[in-house]
């Protein structure tokens, strides 16, 4: 039997890839981690612009000393499933990218013991080993996760039918849509909305539905 063409799986990182949402644990560590919480909240339901409010949260973080991000990342839990799926894309020779509004000092180390080297996400300015409060370069909002899906298809050949999107918030939406197949995991009910597939519970448990097929 002859092989499935290979699909294109790009993943949102905070609370899709991964349980929380990096930007409060950092928080957490800058003793604001209640206000963030609520800010991310309303940004994942579509309530405030995603841009802004990242800026906001980010602020919160003035001062925190470099060593705080490995501290975070060891911190870090992959979701139920994830290290499952991301092996089965490997044994299928699927590949596999990742799209955060979160920051790429976590997202590129927690990537490569997967085995993922399509890395995307904000980047945190520092000086003198402490965070501003500051993010450097374009923010990866809902409109550039979409571009950078567009990106990673284009980079590998993969025409936009063949490519799959995952993620949970507003955020997503662009991204998901554009999606050949778009897929809501653990998701606020606007992305849930725009999904061509929800999922709960276990990452994997995509692996259930028709695209992934063999």
């Amino acid at each position: 039997m002859s092989q499935p063409q290979p699909h294109l799986l790009v993943m949102d990182v905070d609370s899709t890839l991964i349980t929380g949402e990096v930007v409060e644990m950092l928080a957490a560590h800058a003793g604001s981690e209640a206000l963030v919480t609520q800010i991310t909240q309303r940004a994942m339901r579509g309530e405030i612009d995603f841009a802004a409010s990242l800026h906001e949260r980010v602020a919160t973080l003035a001062g925190l000393p470099q060593s705080v991000l490995t501290d975070v990342l060891a911190e870090v839990e992959l979701s139920p499933g994830a290290r499952e799926l991301v092996a089965e894309m490997h044994a299928r020779e699927w590949p596999v990218g990742l799209v955060s509004g979160g920051f790429i000092e976590i997202v590129t180390p927690l990537a490569a013991p997967l085995g993922i080297t399509l890395t995307r996400a904000n980047a945190l300015e520092i000086v003198d080993g402490r965070l501003t409060g500051r993010v450097s370069g374009p923010v990866i909002d809902r409109a550039a996760k979409e571009v950078v899906l567009r990106e990673y298809a284009a980079s590998l050949g993969i025409p936009m039918e063949r490519t799959i999107a995952i993620g949970d918030g507003a955020n997503d939406v662009d991204m998901v849509t554009a999606a050949g197949f778009g897929i809501a995991y653990n998701a606020k009910p606007m992305l849930c909305a725009a999904a061509d597939a929800v999922v709960r519970d276990r990452l994997d448990a995509v692996l259930e539905l028709p695209v992934f097929a063999p």
